[in-house]
């Protein structure tokens, strides 16, 4: 059992969990400290004081919720509960498909169990004492249950697809299975706002009135062919405001949380939706996807020659190679090669996020999008001064004194 691959999945695990707790820790030590001249006035000193408090309690949540959560899959790999798992469930399931589907549900719906509480505290606890939450609780099982529903419908799906593929083209299983997820990605691309946001959330079309004829001009203005927009009812959930592009082609669409829509001016809103077109224009979408498919293909192409290993199976417990163990071992070993990778996404997302400031510096809007950026940071609670180790890794956004250095430079 304790091969080179046992020991190798859990020094991973240490070390990225060491590698976030030094991180967070880093990012802790800068509450507190004062705020440059450029900043004043996006706090008074009492919602400072407050912005603080809420960044500490994340903070002591999340040590606890990663070290619960490390704790349990250490436990889970210590004493082979992995394999015991897959000894159980062969007892009573010959196909191959349908075991890897149960086993992944059962550890689904055990990770979902065991951190439902601790979702139930981050939402009615934390935010609900700093004036964020509005969901009511039936509304938080309801998601929970939706979710879950999708979870294992889609998930299932694609789970079975690829099983398959590896079952009946094992040679050609990296380069079709990377194909199928392929396909997902730019099919709910397409359609995520149409088919899985209503599921969650009411989308009603932007009414007639100032905003929208400004929005309208502005597209205009851009060259950019806009016909969709949309309100979505975030305020039924969270204070916190939001905007976001979303589909490809005719299918594309600009959302609106009514949460910004009663937060910021019409002016202020066409900034941040200049800021978006200023994404399309640039064509940063479409190279972020395709990035994501290129990194997705070598993920495959590493699986495909990475499983079917005996060591793998002897590592999490089990003297039967399987499909399924070599799936959830290697998502544990790819982690250092995902972590390298995403801090290049990370970096390119934030040079994208100041092209699409850029863009929209370019009509003139610097000052309506410095002002929404503030507005939207002090009712997020935003740390305006997260350390710079933090924002490397796991920011892919600049930071907001960075964006408005960069706005405001002549």
């Amino acid at each position: 059992m304790y091969n080179i691959v046992f020991f190798l999945i859990v020094l991973f695990i240490v070390a990225d969990f060491l590698l976030e707790r030094v991180l967070a820790l880093l990012n802790a030590k800068k509450i507190g400290i004062a705020i440059p001249p450029i900043l004043e006035g996006i706090y008074d000193n009492e919602k400072y004081q407050k912005q603080q408090r809420y960044s500490l309690v994340n903070y002591k949540f999340g040590i606890f919720t990663s070290s619960f959560n490390v704790f349990i899959l250490l436990i889970m790999f210590a004493f082979g509960l992995f394999g015991l798992l897959d000894g159980v469930l062969r007892g009573v399931i010959e196909n191959e498909l349908l075991l890897t589907l149960v086993f992944f549900g059962v550890l689904f719906f055990a990770n979902d169990i065991l951190n439902t509480p601790f979702d139930y505290h981050q939402t009615f606890v934390i935010e609900e004492k700093f004036e964020f939450n509005k969901m009511s609780k039936g509304l938080f099982f309801i998601d929970k249950l939706k979710g879950v529903f999708l979870a294992v419908i889609i998930g299932g799906a694609i789970l079975s697809v690829i099983t398959l593929i590896y079952q009946w083209l094992p040679n050609y299983f990296w380069l079709l299975a990377w194909a199928v997820i392929a396909f997902f990605n730019v099919f709910l691309m397409m359609f995520y706002s149409e088919w899985i946001v209503p599921l969650f959330n009411k989308q009603t079309p932007l009414e007639e009135g100032e905003l929208r004829t400004k929005i309208e001009e502005f597209s205009k203005k851009a060259d950019f062919d806009l016909v969709n927009i949309f309100v979505i009812d975030g305020s039924k959930r969270s204070t916190k405001a939001n905007a976001y592009f979303s589909g490809l082609g005719a299918k594309k669409r600009i959302v609106l949380y009514d949460t910004l829509i009663h937060e910021l001016t019409a002016d202020e809103i066409v900034a941040v939706l200049a800021h978006e077109i200023g994404h399309y224009k640039k064509k940063h979408t479409l190279v972020m996807l395709f990035l994501s498919l290129i990194n997705m293909l070598v993920m495959f192409a590493v699986l495909g020659w990475f499983l079917g290993s005996p060591l793998i199976a002897q590592a999490l417990g089990s003297t039967i190679s399987s499909f399924h163990l070599g799936l959830l071992a290697f998502g544990i070993l790819y982690s250092p090669v995902s972590t390298v990778l995403s801090l290049g996404v990370n970096m390119l997302s934030r040079k994208n996020e100041y092209e699409a400031d850029a863009y929209a510096a370019q009509f003139g809007l610097s000052e309506y999008l410095i002002s929404a950026l503030k507005k939207l940071s002090a009712k997020s609670l935003s740390n305006l001064q997260p350390h710079p180790a933090y924002v490397f890794v796991h920011y892919s956004h600049p930071t907001l004194l960075q964006r408005i250095n960069a706005l405001t430079q002549k």
